[in-house]
């Protein structure tokens, strides 16, 4: 074993022993179930494995990039789940030691993570931060969004919402990849559209809902109910009618929308 190794070791193992403290089995029991997973949990919640990283993070102030990237792997080797959280949550500690070349771990992560739970701060936080602090990134979403594995095309979407739920963002983008996966059948999918929707709502309305009205017919009933939530309730009437007369909709104050929305560049069943 090389010293980087053991010292990778060593303060991982530090790290999954304070995890465990925290531990609960029958939170460990129940939340196993609740994921469908058939790994080891510990029982320890996600504030409390946050809590853990954050402290071993304070108490290092001088931790370098290869050190955090060991650890990383180190955690997420491990068979307690929990441990794979706290991977994640040491990415995301400490963004600004990561670098483009760190895509490749993000991409091996989010291909292993199998669950919502992983990789949903693994796609919103950490690489929606590197791509927000690399935008030439955005090549690596844009073939996400085309893998065949869904979880990779979730997180090409996810990867985007920061900014735009901040009111800034690249909406276009989203746009693109939302349109091409309007029809898959994928109830994560189908989510995470209706999630960046939602959220880009909040402070876009307007964009929003003249993106959803020539779509609403050919979106599901997940993405729809999930992205009308903060929109006007006179618009969310009209969209939520659409949907269910399978049509699109017309604005007021726009012009007719067209019989179907064009042609996704591509779509998954």
């Amino acid at each position: 074993m090389t010293n980087s190794a053991e010292a990778a070791s060593i303060e991982g193992a530090s790290i999954e022993a304070a995890i465990r403290t925290a531990g609960d089995p029958r939170r460990a029991v129940s939340e196993r179930a609740y994921l469908k997973s058939d790994r080891e949990f510990c029982g320890a919640s996600a504030p409390a494995v946050r809590q853990v990283v954050r402290a071993w993070c304070a108490a290092r102030p001088a931790l370098e990039r290869e050190s955090l990237l060991a650890v990383t792997t180190w955690l997420w080797d491990r068979p307690l789940f929990e441990c794979r959280r706290a991977a994640v949550e040491l990415l995301r500690a400490r963004p600004r030691l990561l670098q483009p070349a760190d895509t490749g771990l993000i991409e091996a992560m989010l291909r292993d993570s199998g669950t919502w739970a992983l990789v949903d701060d693994l796609a919103g936080h950490v690489m929606g931060g590197l791509t927000e602090a690399y935008p030439e990134l955005a090549s690596v979403l844009d073939r996400w969004s085309r893998d065949p594995d869904f979880w990779l095309r979730r997180s090409a979407m996810l990867a985007l919402l920061g900014p735009l739920r901040r009111g800034d963002g690249d909406f276009d983008r989203f746009s693109g990849y939302a349109d091409a996966m309007l029809a898959e059948r994928e109830f994560f999918i189908r989510k995470a559209i209706g999630w960046v929707l939602r959220d880009t709502a909040k402070r876009r309305p307007g964009l929003v809902a003249g993106w959803l009205a020539p779509r609403v017919h050919l979106a599901s009933g997940v993405t729809v109910r999930e992205a009308v939530k903060p929109l006007p309730p006179g618009v969310r009437d009209l969209l939520l009618a659409g949907y269910r007369e399978k049509r699109p909709v017309t604005l007021p104050g726009t012009a007719p929308a067209p019989r179907s929305a064009p042609a996704p560049a591509h779509t998954r069943k």
